[in-house]
């Protein structure tokens, strides 16, 4: 891929789609060269960046996302917004994902032409996954995007991944709370800034407003990560459309108070600087497991863990012990005083 740094940049910070597709494909790539020219890329970039309103939504299964996405995107288009709408799907690598299915499913919304949505990468750990969805945020902040809205698609971790890297998370819910609370994690109701019980529609309007009375109790057993903010419990209709201008209505509050406390950029610099530490942890392990003596000894080293002849503490010492020899690949002799 032969291009021109500032020509890409500066065709993107027009609102050229083709360009800004063009500009997510070199973030995305993980060639070594594509790397080097979309960190160039993203440092053009990065002083246009940060404008945005960055909102991710989760949910549990069958709870309505992509319905629920495309009438907030076009409610929001509605009112002269321009949004753009990522995944973070970890579990696309093994299943194909569903993001195809539910740009589909999202057959309005993705034909407007102030919109954008962009599959996620299909291969790849939840770590790499994550990587190119930050740095595509920062390029659709650049090519003018108002909101930016990052969907979890996967399950478990990556719903904790996405609330890193939003300023606002968004959790959809279904009635029945009396049976859903019991699944969902600790961990999300700490990091949730509003719950949306969705499909509050016709015979389904009274056990959705009894839901949402039921998550607002289990709320209150919970300490916010944020102190200027008591996330609020709404109920929404992505089918009817309805309860899209409340949610965005409170999107805009709680960016209005953090904003007034100085919280949103710190809790910007931290995510920066959370983001930095996760890539040298990343980059620190790819070195590690990219030495030959490593390669030479990590398979018998699991296979006796695997078979309980060593500890797991035990048989990571003895590989981190070739961090003591020369940076060189160690010879038969080092090996064998590893093991």
């Amino acid at each position: 891929m032969s291009i021109s740094i500032d020509s890409l940049a500066a065709d993107l910070r027009t609102g050229n789609r083709r360009a800004l597709a063009k500009a997510i494909t070199l973030v995305e790539s993980t060639r070594a060269d594509h790397q080097r020219d979309a960190q160039r890329l993203l440092e053009v970039l990065l002083p246009h960046t940060g404008r945005a309103y960055r909102v991710g939504v989760s949910g549990v299964p069958g709870v309505g996302k992509s319905t629920f996405i495309e009438a907030f995107g076009l409610y929001l288009i509605g009112i002269g917004k321009r949004v753009a709408v990522l995944a973070v799907d970890p579990s696309s690598a093994i299943s194909g994902g569903s993001i195809l299915g539910d740009k589909t499913r999202m057959a309005q919304l993705s034909t407007s032409p102030e919109a954008f949505i962009r599959p996620s990468p299909s291969a790849g750990s939840l770590g790499g996954v994550a990587r190119r969805t930050r740095e595509a945020i920062l390029v659709c902040e650049a090519a003018g995007y108002d909101v930016v809205l990052v969907e979890t698609v996967g399950v478990g971790q990556s719903e904790f991944t996405v609330a890193s890297m939003v300023d606002f998370f968004l959790v959809l819910m279904l009635a029945g709370a009396g049976d859903e609370l019991q699944g969902i994690k600790k961990g999300i109701l700490e990091l949730v800034d509003a719950l949306a019980i969705n499909k509050a529609d016709g015979d389904n309007l009274r056990r959705a407003e009894q839901a949402a009375a039921e998550y607002r109790g289990a709320l209150n057993l919970f300490r916010h990560s944020s102190s200027q903010w008591d996330p609020p419990v709404v109920t929404v209709s992505g089918l009817k459309a309805t309860g899209m201008d409340r949610i965005w209505a409170i999107v805009q509050d709680h960016r209005g108070r953090l904003e007034a406390s100085g919280a949103l950029a710190q809790k910007r610099r931290t995510q920066q600087q959370t983001w930095f530490w996760n890539m040298i942890n990343d980059g620190l392990k790819e070195h590690f497991l990219g030495r030959s003596d490593v390669q030479d000894l990590l398979p018998d080293l699991e296979a006796a863990v695997a078979g309980g002849k060593v500890t797991p503490t035990e048989a990571a010492r003895r590989l981190l012990a070739l961090l003591d020899t020369a940076s060189h690949p160690a010879d038969g002799k080092e090996r064998r005083r590893a093991r």
